[in-house]
């Protein structure tokens, strides 16, 4: 069944848009099935979870931080992920750059916004956005590659149009400032149920699960 997911998603995903698996609480097996259908990005929300799994899966697939990420996890998150995708403060993006400096690498980010603008949600608020890319870009380790949105969860996928057509207007606009140090090369938005909108409105990164390895039990 995940393979079969995963073979008819990726046929009908535009070219170069790339499919992150979200395997949170999914077996290590699980994943190795996605992966060998032609998955290469396994996103995971806890640092502690994405670890085991890690120990299993190793290297096979590029690996995504898509959860809220403490600064106090930034050490150990640095040594699995090869991008994390929910920066929302220079607290965390000076964190992971420490984490990295410690082992020599470099970590591509997304900055997270809170494209809802609700105040319970992570995600920087849309009017802070280009101030903080602007704090982040002047680090050494990490590198801001574009942007990613939840969006507020509703059933109806109509419903996340205007949080992504918001979350592209300030793609749009921090791309045409020409930051130096920032690459805006990802938009990440989208889920099982929302991501075909989500592509709509110039997605280029959607975060799967459900509709790869089924409902969660």
């Amino acid at each position: 069944m995940i393979k079969d997911n995963v073979k008819n998603i990726l046929k009908g995903l535009p070219e170069g848009v790339d499919l992150v698996g979200a395997a949170k609480t999914r077996t290590p097996q699980e994943m190795l099935e996605a992966i060998e259908a032609g998955l290469e990005i396994l996103g995971h929300n806890y640092v502690q979870e994405a670890e085991r799994a890690f120990d299993v899966v190793g290297s096979q697939a590029k690996w995504h931080m898509i959860g809220h990420l403490q600064s106090n996890k930034a050490k150990k998150a640095v040594k699995i992920f090869d991008m994390i995708e929910t920066i929302d403060s220079a607290k965390l993006a000076r964190a992971i750059d420490r984490g990295c400096g410690n082992i020599d690498k470099n970590m591509s980010i997304l900055i997270e916004i809170n494209s809802g603008e609700e105040p319970q949600k992570a995600g920087v608020m849309p009017k802070d956005a280009v101030s903080l890319i602007k704090e982040i870009s002047v680090l050494e380790h990490v590198k801001v590659m574009g942007l990613m949105t939840m969006g507020p969860f509703t059933g109806d996928p109509e419903d996340a149009r205007p949080y992504f057509q918001k979350t592209r207007g300030i793609f749009e606009q921090i791309k045409r400032l020409n930051l130096p140090g920032v690459e805006m090369k990802y938009l990440s938005m989208g889920m099982s149920n929302s991501y075909k909108v989500a592509l709509e409105e110039g997605a280029n990164m959607v975060r799967i699960g459900t509709n790869i390895f089924g409902e969660r039990t």
